[in-house]
């Protein structure tokens, strides 16, 4: 063959071997937080970490900056590997004993809070990079003081939700269902995200209200979520990476829908046949590398 065919044959075999390997899609890590009860860190975040309006939230801003808020999706410990209580000290839960986030373990009862009332309750978990793994939710014994700093004796063990996160989510949240049980006054309810694909685990607090309104308290306000114009604008000023954690280099899925294996061959075809022009074009080039007078 001539060294100009095997040098185009080549090209081409790469050109191929990139457009497929473009096919494959980025990797990412998991973060997100309780939108529904709202947690404090996402309730703040939705404020404006620039002009916070609640007293808790301009005092956050005012102990530890807006970098908190502007990253209020990964609060987090990376190698939890579901030892949670071993790694997180009572008083620390909502913080997940994170010095950044230090400002979550405040006994005040002046968090923006949710109404909430016995029985079947909607949790909403805004993702914003999914995995599989296991959110288990909490909430306070009754009778719990919120003056005082949370310890894990103060959760009643018995998780009113339990939900098993896939690698998708439909329109970036984790939707499902729990059931609270009766309660009066403020409440926390805590939950938990353990990765079955590496040993993170993320956590939040969220502010709870029995027997009346959000705002109770005459300092309370009524928690907000973030709209999804607040995640936009905030993004670029977010210092959470989605690379990094154990479990990313498995590639995460494309859509809403199963997980599963694929019923066409053609994405495995598409791996293979890029493997393939690879391994071609390397085969062409090195041959001409060791014999270039070859006609």
């Amino acid at each position: 063959m001539p060294s100009s065919r095997r040098t185009a044959t080549g090209v081409a075999a790469l050109s191929a071997a990139a457009a497929l390997v473009s096919l494959t899609p980025a990797t990412a890590s998991a973060h997100g937080a309780v939108f529904n009860p709202v947690s404090r860190i996402a309730a703040c975040y939705a404020e404006g970490p620039e002009t916070p309006k609640s007293q808790v939230c301009k005092d956050l801003v005012a102990d530890s900056g807006t970098q908190p808020l502007y990253d209020w999706n990964e609060v987090n410990i990376a190698n939890a590997a579901g030892q949670h209580q071993a790694l997180i000290p009572d008083g620390k839960l909502c913080s997940a004993n994170r010095e950044k986030y230090r400002a979550l373990d405040w006994a005040r009862t002046d968090w923006p809070a949710t109404a909430v009332a016995a029985g079947s309750f909607d949790f909403k978990f805004r993702v914003t990079a999914p995995h599989s793994g296991t959110m288990t939710v909490y909430i306070t014994k009754a009778g719990f003081d919120p003056t005082h700093p949370l310890k894990w004796s103060d959760l009643d063990p018995t998780p009113v939700a339990v939900y098993n996160t896939g690698r998708t989510a439909t329109d970036g949240y984790y939707n499902f269902t729990g059931t609270f049980p009766a309660r009066t006054g403020r409440h926390i309810v805590y939950k938990i995200w353990q990765r079955n694909d590496s040993p993170e685990a993320f956590y939040s607090c969220s502010d709870v209200t029995f027997g009346g309104t959000a705002t109770a308290s005459a300092t309370a306000a009524e928690a907000q979520a973030p709209t999804e114009a607040k995640i936009a604008a905030g993004a670029e000023l977010s210092t959470v990476s989605h690379a990094g954690h154990g479990g990313d280099e498995q590639p995460p899925a494309l859509s809403a829908e199963t997980t599963e294996a694929p019923s066409s061959p053609l994405p495995l075809a598409l791996t293979g046949a890029g493997a393939l022009a690879v391994f071609a074009a390397g085969t062409l080039l090195l041959g001409r590398r060791r014999n270039p007078s070859a006609s």
